[in-house]
């Protein structure tokens, strides 16, 4: 199973930058570039963070893809 988020959508449906999302969180761009492409999955307290700031609720933000992936 991995995490999925959709932390992209949001922000751009609510009209924020990365950079200032990345301000207002004191983390960097690059983290929130690596974690809107599911490369980096946020710590639990940067994923409360995250439900804080777009005040929304964490079934929005992220959910488990829990189709079996094809280790073949």
């Amino acid at each position: 199973m991995r995490v999925i988020n959709h932390i992209r959508e949001i922000r751009q449906q609510k009209g924020i930058t990365q950079v200032k999302m990345a301000e207002d969180l004191q983390i960097t761009r690059q983290t929130i570039n690596a974690i809107e492409k599911n490369k980096y999955n946020p710590s639990l307290e940067l994923a409360l963070k995250l439900v804080r700031y777009f005040d929304v609720p964490i079934e929005q933000l992220f959910y488990l893809d829990d189709k079996e992936e094809d280790t073949k």
